[in-house]
């Protein structure tokens, strides 16, 4: 990355060019980037921030093994916890809105998401050649599209929380079959702008929002770059929402750890999740908004809690969140072949700032003048932080999409 977009010219080759923020990531000897006589540094690799857990559904639950095109939303806990029918019923579905999923790669033919993904404005930022709209890097950016728009209609069967909002896929993961499996913070730095130049309303990163200091070596070029492209992003209208990581730690006191959630402006999500929801009970053990086991918290690190399920026994997969899966497929060549769609559960705080996007984009469509600081405020003036567990799970408190919608009318 380079603190400049003047790069033209001899041996550099400019991979993206970010000239709204005055930065270009490029390939070049370090002696021909040097001659440049601007500030620049090596760019970083970003883990994927996988869920805690994943399981997929052999049959439907409920459906003794029919295929039959039934709805699953009973077994949604999370949109039946945030009212989201309530909103679609009485005030809208996301129509108007734009929401980049910046990710692993998106199922456009999913049956819950073929109405949404705009495929002219999808974008591949690494440097592969597998392309967009797909689910490349496997499921996980399926999974967060459809918590953010997956649709009930026609023939999906789960439903997002703004099912008619469109879906930019941008693809900053390769393929699942590389061992190596990761992103380069220049890749997301571009994704962002390529927000901004397309009227993004939201754009979700659920890529964990924190690297290990001395492993990664992130240092203050990387905080100034990130800075600069998400206070431009936010300036310009973009809501970007994160997940804050999935170690159970606390972030405000580890220093080992370097904040890179791209938060300027932005929402910094924890996970949440119930226990004991479908066993048979007569209520829950534990309510929907218990802190998740495996979040990452701390006071000035997390803006909101939502939704990312949980599981602590092995054989209630129903605490977890279900929605729309693509398992991609691939020859021993690298080949794409295809992937299978399916209906799973997955766990983790990527599974939390989606639902934060959601809302954020149903804000937008019932109040479509909103700047991104609006739309932040009105997610945290009207979350709660529940009594039985710290604040330091919540920041401003635990999201209520429902309240939120009906705060803006």
């Amino acid at each position: 990355m380079v603190d400049t977009a003047s790069v033209d010219g001899g041996d550099i080759e400019v991979l993206h060019r970010l000239e709204p923020v005055d930065l270009a990531v490029v390939r070049g000897r370090e002696r021909d980037v040097e001659a440049l006589h601007a500030s620049f540094a090596r760019d970083v690799e970003c883990r994927l921030e996988m869920p805690t857990e994943q399981r997929s559904l052999a049959t439907d639950p409920g459906t003794n093994g029919s295929d039959t095109a039934e709805s699953l939303y009973e077994y949604q806990w999370d949109k039946q916890d945030q009212g989201i029918r309530d909103v679609h019923e009485s005030y809208t579905r996301g129509e108007g809105t734009r929401v980049a999923v910046i990710d692993g790669g998106v199922a456009a033919t999913h049956p819950a998401l073929e109405h949404a993904v705009d495929e002219d404005l999808s974008k591949n930022f690494t440097e592969d050649e597998y392309g967009v709209p797909g689910p490349y890097a496997g499921g996980h950016g399926t999974h967060v599209a459809g918590i953010v728009a997956a649709s009930d209609d026609g023939n999906g069967r789960v439903v997002g929380t703004a099912p008619d909002a469109e879906i930019v896929d941008c693809r900053v993961f390769s393929p699942i079959h590389d061992p190596d499996q990761f992103v380069f913070l220049g890749d997301v730095l571009a994704a962002i702008v390529h927000c901004v130049e397309h009227d993004v309303d939201v754009a979700n990163l659920s890529l964990g929002a924190y690297l290990r200091r001395r492993e990664e070596g992130v240092g203050r070029f990387w905080g100034r770059s990130i800075q600069r492209t998400t206070t431009y992003a936010t300036r310009e209208g973009v809501v970007l929402t994160h997940a804050c990581g999935n170690w159970g730690g606390d972030l405000t006191k580890n220093k080992d750890y370097v904040d890179t959630s791209m938060s300027a402006g932005g929402l910094t999500v924890s996970a949440t999740g119930p226990v004991g929801y479908m066993w048979g009970n007569d209520g829950l053990e534990e309510p929907v908004y218990r802190p998740a086991s495996y979040t990452n918290y701390g006071v000035s690190a997390v803006d909101l809690a939502a939704p990312g399920g949980d599981s602590v026994a092995d054989d209630h997969q129903s605490d977890m969140v279900l929605n729309c899966l693509a398992e991609p497929e691939f020859d021993d060549d690298g080949t794409y072949l295809g992937a299978s769609y399916e209906y799973g559960y997955l766990a983790g705080t990527s599974m939390a700032s989606p639902q934060a996007a959601g809302a954020a984009a149903l804000i937008r469509s019932v109040a479509p003048g909103s700047n991104a600081n609006q739309v932040k405020n009105t997610l945290q003036r009207t979350a709660t932080v529940p009594t039985e567990y710290g604040k330091q799970y919540y920041g401003s408190g635990y999201l209520d999409t429902l309240a939120a919608v009906e705060s803006v009318r």
